[in-house]
């Protein structure tokens, strides 16, 4: 199986170029970040793959450091480019480039459910949180009940295509599971939703306590 960073850098020039599957959703959830970006805020996107919501949110925002691990990914971002207050960076959230205590708001958009170290990055999120800060993620919950044969049939077939080096690591989350780990990791969560409602791409808006 590839390494996740060549996993995502090889396929980066594809996703770029792939249109948003749920347009109503993702105006929805860019609606209810914005509601929760304070004036002048200073965001952190982690996983911010080929940087398109960075950018939409550029005029609501101070200043956007937008990271992801994967090179090919910020490549392509940097081909995009076009906010003047919008930062790529190849990094990871344990990047000792980020200082603690300097972000008004840290994003995890449909990147949780692929870390296999979720506790951990959710405690390096707080800790780059000023004080009240906000910890806005938003992550597929498919390990919710009846949704149908065709994510039955692909949680069987993904051992196959992990091992072959087609898919990447994945965690079938329900929003249960989320809620509980935001909870438990010094945050009190303030506004929940998902968009769209099934499957459950759960958005979570959480304060630093």
């Amino acid at each position: 199986m590839k390494p996740g960073k060549q996993f995502w850098s090889g396929i980066a020039p594809k996703y770029a170029a792939k249109p948003i599957g749920d347009e109503a959703a993702y105006v929805a959830t860019l609606e209810r970040i914005r509601a929760h970006l304070p004036c002048g805020a200073r965001v952190l996107e982690i996983g911010c793959g080929t940087g398109g919501t960075a950018l939409r949110l550029a005029g609501e925002a101070g200043e956007i450091v937008a990271t992801d691990f994967a090179g090919g990914m910020i490549a392509e971002a940097r081909k995009r480019q076009g906010a003047h207050n919008v930062r790529f960076l190849v990094a990871d959230v344990h990047d000792a480039r980020l200082e603690p205590g300097t972000f008004d708001v840290v994003l995890a958009l449909n990147v949780v459910h692929l870390m296999e170290d979720a506790t951990e990055v959710h405690r390096r999120v707080h800790d780059l949180l000023k004080e009240g800060g906000s910890y806005i993620s938003k992550t597929p919950c498919i390990g919710e009940p009846d949704l149908g044969w065709k994510f039955n049939l692909m949680r069987k077939a993904l051992p196959l295509l992990q091992w072959l080096g087609k898919a990447p690591f994945v965690r079938f989350l329900k929003t249960a599971d989320m809620d509980a780990e935001i909870g438990s990791s010094g945050f009190r969560i303030v506004e929940t939703g998902s968009y769209p409602v099934r499957p459950p791409s759960h958005l979570i808006v959480a304060r630093k306590v």
